[in-house]
C-alpha cells in the first residue's frame, strides 16, 4: 500500500503500466515516503557519469536530506514518478513548480522544472520518453502549462528526449548549460510522436511473442496427450527453428522425445524468450515468478480457470496480469489456444492446432479457440494445395485477452512485411476508441476484415469490456467509417480474405459476368444488384464453351473499359475429364494475367473434377494421388472453393473460386466499398475554422456552469447561449404556463406561432398531436391551448411553450454524444417515429471533416427526401452540413460537453431552423485517448 505524502491523498489514477521500446513493460507510479530504500538502492546502481549529468557535479550518494526531499511530495507543486520493474526503480522523474525567478512556488504559477534519472542498464529502452508523457499529463492536471529543464551539453541522450517529444520548444545556452523550455499543450506533432512510439513498442512486444529464439513448455507431461505435451509435440513437429525446452517439476528425465527437459525454468542455463504455461491455475503464480526471475520475455497461458469461470477466476486473472507486468512480461491468454508463425525463419506452432497451416500472407486473430480452429481449417481447405500464398503468416488466439489484445496485434500487423491482409474474429472490443484509431491506420495500408461474435449478447465472461451506450449497429457503422470490412460470418470472413489476399482492388462497381450457364449468370447478375454493384448484362458462352472460348471472353472483358471486375461462372460438363478441367484453369489464369489491375472471381458448381483442377493449377500443388496411406481423401464438401494459381516460376495470380454466386459477389462488394474508402481516405477533408466561434467564452461559461455541480443538463437559456457561441442559433421558445402568458409570449415573438408541449412523454412526438402550428392570432392560440389541455392534461403536466414559426422544410435530428468506450460520436437522421423505428441514423466519429459531414447527410436511407424526392424542393444541405461541423467542433473543443441534441432541425430550401436543443455537461475525464501511453487497467 502506498502512503500519502504531504498535502494530498495518493493519486492512484497516476499509476500505469506501459510498453517500452524493446517490447518489455514497466510500471509508472508516484514516489512516496515508503520508497526511501528503493530510491537509495536505485541510485547506487546508477553510473557516476549519469549522476554527474543529473546533478552537474560528482554526487556519489544521496544524503538523508536528499532522500527525504525526493520521497516527500505534495502531488501538486512537487511530484515524483518512478518506473519500476520487479518492484524496483529503473528510472525517476520529478517536477518542482517555480515562479518567474526560478524559485519554488505554488499556484497560480504555471511553470515547473523537470529532471530525469535513468539506470544505465535501462537507457535506450524509451523509459525517459514514457516518463515524460506521464509527468506532462500530471502537470497539466495540476494546471502547470510549461516545463523547463537544464541539461549539460554532453548529455545528448536527455536533450534528444526533450527535442523528440514534439512539443513547441525554446532553447538557449547559459553558463555552460542548455536550458530548454516547452509548452505542455499537446500538439499534432507531439501526438504523432506519442502514437508512433506506441505503435513501435506494442508491435515489438507482440513480435517478441511471435518470433522467440527459445521456447519453454511448462507442464509438458511424459506421455502423449494433455495440453502441455500437445503443445510441445506441435512445436517439435512444426520444425521450430529456435531452442525448445520441456519443463515439468515431476520430470526426472533429461530429455523428452529429444527435447531437453528440466524441472524448473530456473534450471535452464540459456535465456528463455517465451514460456507456454500449461499447468493448473493454482500453480500458475509460482510458474510466473520463476519465469520473471529467469528473464522470460513473454507468456502464452493456455491454462483455464480464470475470468471465464466466474468472479473468483476474474480476480485470479487480474492478479496474473499484475504479476506478469511486474516482471516486464506480456501475456497472451489466459485460456488461450496459442500462437503460430509460419515464417521459415521461425516455424512456431505454440498452439493446440495439430497441424502447421500453410505459410502465406494472411494474418489471423481469434479470441475464441474454437473459432480459431474453424478459421485455420477453412483457410487450409480453401488454400486447396496452392503454392501457399493464400495461407497464414501469423495466428493469435488470445483467449480471455487479459493483456495482449487485438489492438496489440494490429500494431504488429501494421508494418509486418509478411502480412498483406488481416482477418479478425472478435467477441468483444475492450477499447473501441483505440481499436477504431488503429483500424483506420491499418486499413489505409492493408485490408482489415472483421466479424463480431456475441453481437446480440453480453461479451464472454473472460473479457473485460468498457461499458458502452451505443448499440451494435452504431459501433459497426463507426468501424466501417474507419475502413474496417465488416462481415457477419466466418464464411464471409474467409471469402473476403481470399479475394483481398491476391487480387487487386477494383477501381469501381462495374462488373462483367461471363460463363457457360445462363442461369448461373443471371443469379450472379441479381446478386450484384443486391450488393449495390453495377453489373453488365451476362455473357452466356453456352455449355459447349471450350477453354479457349473462356480465355477469349475473359481477355475481352478485362480489356473493356466499362468494367472494373469480372465474375466467371462455370459448370463442368458431365463426364468431363481432368485434362479439360486443367485446360480451363490454365485458360482463366492466362487471361487474367493480361490485365493484372482488375480482379477476377470464379463461381463454379462442382461435379467432381473442376475444383481439383483449379487446385492443381500450379505444379507445386499436391495431387490427388499423393494422399497419404490410410488417410481419407477430402470430402466434396471440403473442396468447394479454392484458387487458381499461376506457374511457380512467376509470381502467382490466384483466382478465388466460390460455390455460390452470392458468396462471390458479397466478397466483391466488400472489396469495392473498401477500395472506395481507400480512395476517399487519401483526401479525408478538413475540419473548417469558423471565425465567429467563441471558444474561450464557451470554456469560461462551461467552467462557471460546472461549478454548480457535475452531470448538469442545461436549461434552455444556458443551452442557447452556449450553442450561440459556436454559431448555432436556436429558435427562442417562451414558457406558457397559462393561456394569458401564452398570448403574451406570442405578442413578444410575433405571429404566426406554434404552441407545443415539452412534457417528456410528448416531446418531439408531433404524431401524437402535442403540437399546433401556424397560429395566426390570439383567438387561434387560445383555442389551441384549450384543445391541448383538454386532450393531454393540465399545463403543469404539459409544460407548453410558444415558439415563432420556422420556414417549412424537412425535419431532421442532429446529435452528439461522448460514449465512454467509443469516444465522441456525431449522429444524423430524419425526425419522426418512422426513422427511429427503422434505425435510419448515420454516425461519424468526432472531429468530423467537411467530407464526413457531406457523406453523413447522404448515408441515411431516407436521404432522397433532402434532395427533391418526387418533385419536392431540395433543401439546403450545405447549411445542414455546416451545422453538423459546428456541433462537432463544440464537442471536440470541450470534452465537458458530453451530449448535444438538436431536435427538430427544420431544413428549408434556404437555411435551417433549430427548434429544440438539449445540452448536458460533465467534468472531463482526467485521462482520455490523447493522454500518455498506458496499458489497460486490470
Amino acid at each position: 500500500m502506498q502512503t500519502s505524502s504531504d498535502r494530498h491523498e495518493y493519486p492512484s489514477h497516476w499509476e500505469a503500466d506501459v510498453v517500452l521500446r524493446d517490447g518489455g513493460t514497466a510500471r509508472i507510479r508516484p514516489i512516496t515516503v515508503d520508497d526511501a530504500e528503493r530510491l537509495v538502492s536505485f541510485y547506487e546502481q546508477v553510473s557516476d557519469e549519469s549522476k554527474y549529468y543529473r546533478f552537474f557535479a560528482p554526487y556519489p550518494r544521496l544524503s538523508a536530506k536528499d532522500v527525504h526531499r525526493f520521497t516527500h511530495h505534495d502531488f501538486v507543486d512537487r511530484v515524483g514518478l518512478a518506473a519500476t520493474v520487479g518492484g524496483e526503480f529503473i528510472a525517476t522523474v520529478r517536477y518542482d513548480r517555480i515562479n518567474a525567478d526560478g524559485r519554488a512556488a505554488s499556484a497560480p504559477a504555471d511553470e515547473a522544472e523537470v529532471a530525469f534519472l535513468v539506470q544505465d542498464a535501462h537507457q535506450g529502452r524509451g523509459v525517459a520518453s514514457a516518463l515524460l508523457e506521464h509527468i506532462a499529463a500530471v502537470a497539466r492536471e495540476r494546471d502547470i502549462r510549461r516545463f523547463a529543464a537544464e541539461v549539460l551539453p554532453a548529455n545528448t541522450k536527455m536533450i534528444k528526449v526533450f527535442t523528440d517529444a514534439g512539443y513547441q520548444q525554446k532553447r538557449h545556452f547559459e553558463d555552460g548549460v542548455v536550458r530548454l523550455e516547452f509548452d505542455l499543450e499537446p500538439t499534432d506533432r507531439s501526438l504523432a510522436v506519442q502514437r508512433a512510439r506506441e505503435q513501435r513498442a506494442e508491435a515489438r512486444s507482440v513480435q517478441r511473442l511471435l518470433a522467440p529464439g527459445s521456447v519453454a513448455v511448462i507442464g509438458a507431461g511424459r506421455t502423449p496427450g494433455g495440453v502441455g505435451r500437445s503443445v510441445l509435440d506441435n512445436l517439435r513437429e512444426a520444425g521450430f527453428t529456435g531452442r525448445l525446452y520441456a519443463v515439468n517439476k515431476a520430470l526426472q528425465e533429461k530429455e523428452l522425445d529429444g527435447v531437453p527437459a528440466h524441472r524448473s525454468v530456473r534450471h535452464i542455463a540459456e535465456p528463455v524468450d517465451l514460456a507456454v504455461v500449461a499447468v493448473p491455475a493454482p500453480y500458475v503464480p509460482d510458474v510466473v515468478a520463476e519465469c520473471g526471475e529467469h528473464g522470460v520475455q513473454g507468456l502464452v497461458v493456455v491454462s483455464a480457470g480464470y475470468a471465464e469461470s466466474g468472479p473468483a477466476g476474474r480476480e485470479r486473472q487480474r492478479a496474473l496480469v499484475r504479476q506478469a507486468r511486474t516482471y516486464g512480461m506480456r501475456i497472451i491468454g489466459p485460456n488461450a489456444f496459442g500462437v503460430i508463425n509460419t515464417s521459415p525463419e521461425v516455424r512456431l506452432n505454440a498452439s493446440l492446432a495439430p497441424e502447421m497451416p500453410r505459410p502465406g500472407r494472411i494474418g489471423l486473430f481469434a479470441q475464441s479457440g474454437a473459432i480459431g480452429i474453424a478459421l485455420l481449417s477453412r483457410l487450409h481447405r480453401r488454400g486447396g494445395g496452392v503454392t501457399g500464398v493464400t495461407g497464414v503468416s501469423t495466428f493469435v488466439s488470445s483467449g480471455n485477452r487479459a493483456d495482449v489484445s487485438g489492438n496489440d496485434v494490429l500494431q504488429y500487423w501494421y508494418d509486418d512485411p509478411d502480412t498483406d491482409v488481416a482477418l479478425m474474429y472478435l467477441e468483444s472490443i475492450g477499447n473501441p476508441r483505440k481499436f477504431t484509431r488503429l483500424a483506420r491506420r491499418t486499413a489505409a495500408a492493408k485490408p482489415l476484415v472483421v466479424v463480431q461474435g456475441a453481437r446480440h449478447a453480453a461479451a464472454p465472461q473472460g473479457h473485460a469490456v468498457r461499458a458502452t451506450r451505443l448499440p451494435h449497429a452504431t459501433v459497426s457503422a463507426l468501424l466501417r467509417q474507419a475502413g474496417v470490412i465488416r462481415v457477419d460470418t466466418i464464411t464471409e470472413l474467409v471469402d473476403a480474405g481470399l479475394l483481398l489476399a491476391r487480387q487487386p482492388l477494383p477501381a469501381g462497381p462495374r462488373v462483367a459476368i461471363l460463363g457457360n450457364s445462363e442461369s448461373l449468370g443471371l443469379l450472379t447478375f441479381d446478386a450484384c444488384l443486391a450488393e449495390g454493384l453495377r453489373p453488365l448484362p451476362p455473357l452466356d458462352l453456352t455449355t459447349a464453351a471450350s477453354a479457349e472460348d473462356f480465355h477469349r471472353a475473359l481477355t475481352k472483358a478485362l480489356a473493356d473499359e466499362r468494367c472494373d471486375a469480372v465474375v466467371v461462372t462455370a459448370i463442368p460438363a458431365v463426364g468431363e475429364t481432368s485434362a479439360q478441367d486443367a485446360a480451363l484453369a490454365k485458360a482463366l489464369r492466362s487471361a487474367s494475367a493480361s490485365s493484372p489491375a482488375k480482379p477476377v472471381l470464379v463461381v463454379h458448381v462442382e461435379l467432381g473434377g473442376l475444383a481439383e483442377a483449379l487446385s492443381a493449377a500450379a505444379s507445386t500443388a499436391p495431387q490427388a494421388a499423393s494422399t497419404a496411406p490410410g488417410a481419407q481423401a477430402p470430402r466434396p464438401a471440403e473442396r468447394r472453393a479454392t484458387v487458381v494459381s499461376g506457374p511457380p516460376e512467376a509470381s502467382p495470380r490466384l483466382i478465388p473460386a466460390y460455390p455460390a454466386a452470392e458468396r462471390a459477389v458479397r466478397a466483391l462488394g466488400e472489396a469495392v466499398k473498401y477500395a472506395q474508402w481507400r480512395r476517399e481516405v487519401a483526401d479525408p477533408g478538413k475540419v473548417p475554422e469558423y471565425e465567429d466561434i467563441d471558444e474561450k467564452g464557451a470554456a469560461e461559461q462551461i467552467d462557471e456552469l460546472l461549478s454548480r455541480g457535475s452531470g448538469l443538463t442545461l436549461g434552455p437559456e444556458d443551452a442557447c447561449v452556449l450553442l450561440g457561441r459556436y454559431g448555432i442559433d436556436v429558435h427562442r421558445a417562451l414558457p406558457a404556463p397559462t393561456p394569458d402568458e401564452a398570448a403574451a409570449a406570442a405578442r413578444t415573438l410575433g405571429y404566426p406561432v406554434a404552441l407545443k408541449t415539452t412534457a417528456p412523454h410528448l416531446r418531439h412526438r408531433a404524431d401524437l398531436g402535442g403540437v399546433r402550428l401556424d397560429l395566426t392570432d390570439e383567438a387561434q392560440l387560445r383555442r389551441a391551448y384549450t384543445e391541448l389541455t383538454d386532450l393531454f392534461g393540465t399545463p403543469e403536466v404539459l409544460r407548453p411553450v410558444v415558439q415563432s414559426m420556422a420556414p417549412r422544410g424537412v425535419d431532421t435530428v442532429v446529435r452528439a454524444v461522448i460514449d465512454p468506450a467509443a469516444g465522441a460520436v456525431l449522429s444524423f437522421g430524419l425526425a419522426g417515429a418512422a426513422s427511429e423505428l427503422l434505425g435510419d441514423t448515420a454516425h461519424r466519429l468526432v472531429p468530423v471533416t467537411d467530407r464526413d459531414a457531406s457523406s453523413l447527410v447522404r448515408s441515411i436511407r431516407t436521404a432522397p427526401l433532402l434532395f427533391g424526392w418526387r418533385g419536392s424542393a431540395p433543401v439546403d444541405t450545405v447549411a445542414l452540413e455546416e451545422l453538423m461541423l459546428r456541433v462537432s467542433r463544440l464537442v471536440d473543443d470541450h470534452p465537458e460537453v458530453v451530449a448535444v441534441s438538436l431536435e427538430p432541425v427544420v431544413v428549408a430550401p434556404r437555411g435551417l431552423s433549430v427548434l429544440g436543443a438539449t445540452v448536458r455537461l460533465a467534468r472531463a475525464p482526467v485521462r482520455d485517448d490523447l493522454g500518455p501511453r498506458t496499458l489497460p487497467v486490470v
